[in-house]
């Protein structure tokens, strides 16, 4: 088990306790990331102001003294085109399978209005979340389902319209950091290889297999829901190529597995699942894994102690 891998938290989860859990890790990598869903938006410009104010400079730098990366990973897309706008551009907004504009989610891929504006507001967000790799993980909204139907976006897939957003983000940021790159990340209904549109150079593969079964290997050929979800890899790996690709896994997410909702319940680690997974990724060729390791903090370690997780973090 010799990839390198990162762990992604919640922002008030990154304290003290998890920070002394990486002493002497084989972590590279932490990721923060805001809580999703409906109020991902409002998650997001905590964080943003938080960290504008200087309020993670400790945390940070006990990072950096250890030789631990830090990046951000966001479902921004609320953040970054915001839903007011929809009465000034409906335009901007995604049309659904009835043919009506709605600022429910996501944008219209097609519109060169919200693209440039998305792209204006990936370089603010650059500004002040600045990760240490130069690597970008700006998601599209975390609802299935919501792409454009226009008559333009019509003829893309969602794996093309998301890769449409990627590449606008990626100019964005580049206006900040010129060395960024950014993910395009196969989730849900983007698991499949985009078909249309080719990635701009700076776009690298992350691969969150977020509809597998969590309980049994992906190599599992006699599990119909792992072979499923692992069908595009092959075509996706062919796609983007290897180069920054990296796993984005559910091994120690709590927050799943808990339900998303607080107290955090008690977890157990699969190791067995992990060990085997792990082997598959890096026979495909993966050069690095991360993986959720939300509800897991002092709130966690309060209700039912340290949780048993070294054979991720030490192995």
């Amino acid at each position: 088990m010799s990839l390198p891998r990162g762990l992604l938290v919640h922002p008030d989860e990154l304290d003290a306790l998890w920070i002394e859990r990486l002493r002497g890790s084989s972590i590279k990598t932490v990721g923060l990331h805001p809580v999703g869903g409906k109020k991902a938006h409002e998650s997001l410009e905590e964080l943003y102001q938080a960290v504008r104010r200087g309020e993670f400079e400790d945390r940070f730098a006990r990072l950096r003294e250890m030789g631990i990366e830090l990046e951000y990973e966001v479902h921004a897309m609320s953040w970054l085109l915001p839903r007011e706008l929809f009465s000034a551009h409906p335009d901007w907004f995604r049309e659904n399978e009835e043919g009506e504009r709605v600022a429910d989610f996501n944008l219209c891929a097609s519109s060169k209005g919200a693209l440039d504006h998305i792209a204006e507001r990936a370089a603010e967000l650059a500004r002040v979340l600045r990760p240490t790799t130069h690597r970008y993980h700006l998601w599209i909204d975390d609802v299935r389902q919501s792409f454009c139907h226009c008559e333009k976006c019509r003829k893309l897939t969602p794996s093309d319209q998301a890769l449409t957003v990627y590449n606008a983000l990626l100019h964005g940021i580049r206006r900040v950091d010129p060395a960024a790159t950014q993910c395009y990340l196969a989730y849900q209904n983007t698991g499949a290889a985009p078909v249309a549109v080719q990635p701009e150079k700076g776009i690298f593969l992350e691969y969150a297999p977020f509809d597998r079964d969590m309980h049994r290997p992906l190599s599992d050929v006699a599990c119909e829901k792992n072979q499923k979800e692992t069908a595009s890899l092959p075509d996706l790996l062919r796609f983007f190529g290897t180069e920054n690709a990296k796993v984005l896994e559910y091994w120690l997410d709590n927050s799943l597995f808990s339900k998303w909702k607080k107290p955090p319940q008690p977890f157990v680690l699969d190791e067995p699942v992990l060990c085997d997974d792990l082997k598959f990724y890096e026979a495909l060729g993966f050069p690095e894994v991360t993986v959720f390791a939300c509800y897991l903090g002092p709130d966690y370690e309060a209700l039912h102690g340290a949780p048993q997780i070294d054979a991720y973090l030490k192995s």
